[in-house]
């Protein structure tokens, strides 16, 4: 463990500082930690810095130039905790989300990063009727491949240092603020899926064990954070919509097929966190 650790608070980065980068990064810098942050937004700079948030303008997508190369490396100078929170882009390529944060990863072993905390996705979970736990990731489609090509970049033992380092945390799907899940469907006709379960994780409960894992120092780890309740996609979305005074989706009711369910029992006993929206029904009023 870096010797910063053990005589006060952790220097955390935060690159990716949209929707639940920003509060997180906000939670933190209240928690009383020395906090930087990205973005892509000129205009969030400012928002940021009145957060008590360093901010850096910083684009991992199209060209990485020497220039972004340069802010990456000062960003992470003297940084003790690195919250990697930028998820691939919809319709780019297979492969295109690893490489990526190829640099990311050179900065991190350059600058000397002593952890890093990955945010990744359920989504390297093959769709089957089944609790899906940690160990049951698979390639199963070229997004989840390269999902999990992301994640080894990041692993949670680095053999080299011969002790844990980053922690890696699989979301389910997110709502909350501006996100709505009434919105996710709404509308839509001939769903299919009616029956299969809903995997979701509030915003308040993502900044909660995120703050968590830093808190307690949890390296080492890869963990699902996802809701306890599980309704079934037809009595959940309709609810969520009409919340809304939207246009219930219309589901396809011959199509019986389930779905994977995220089992968040490893979190759960690992963290010290209560979560605050574990009741999916009732965290509709919560959004």
């Amino acid at each position: 463990m870096n010797d910063s650790f053990q005589s006060h608070r952790p220097t955390v980065a935060v690159l990716g500082c949209g929707w639940l980068g920003l509060p997180l990064a906000q939670a933190l810098v209240a928690e009383g930690y020395s906090v930087a942050g990205t973005t892509t937004t000129p205009s969030r700079v400012l928002t940021m810095r009145d957060a008590g948030i360093r901010p850096y303008l910083l684009s991992l997508g199209g060209k990485f130039t020497a220039i972004d190369r340069d802010t990456l490396h000062t960003l992470l100078s003297g940084t003790d905790v690195l919250v990697l929170n930028v998820p691939p882009r919809r319709g780019a390529a297979t492969s295109s989300y690893s490489n990526l944060l190829h640099p990311v990863a050179e900065a991190v072993k350059a600058c000397h990063v002593s952890h890093v905390l990955f945010i990744s996705s359920t989504s390297v979970y093959p769709d089957e009727p089944r609790a899906m736990h940690e160990a049951d990731a698979q390639a199963a489609s070229d997004a989840a491949s390269d999902m999990l090509r992301a994640e080894d970049l990041f692993a949670p033992h680095d053999a080299s240092l011969g002790s844990p380092c980053n922690t890696v945390v699989r979301l389910a799907g997110l709502f909350g603020p501006q996100r709505p899940p009434g919105r996710f469907l709404a509308g839509r006709l001939d769903v299919a899926q009616a029956n299969a379960p809903v995997n979701l994780i509030h915003l308040t409960d993502c900044v909660g064990l995120l703050s968590a894992i830093i808190r307690q120092q949890a390296w080492g780890y890869t963990f699902n954070a996802c809701a306890i309740s599980h309704p079934v996609r037809s009595d959940f979305y309709p609810k969520a919509a009409q919340q809304l005074g939207l246009q219930p989706p219309d589901f396809r009711l011959d199509d019986t097929l389930g779905g994977k369910i995220i089992d968040s029992t490893l979190i759960r006993q690992t963290l010290d966190y209560r979560f605050q929206h574990d009741d999916l029904e009732m965290a509709l009023t919560a959004c």
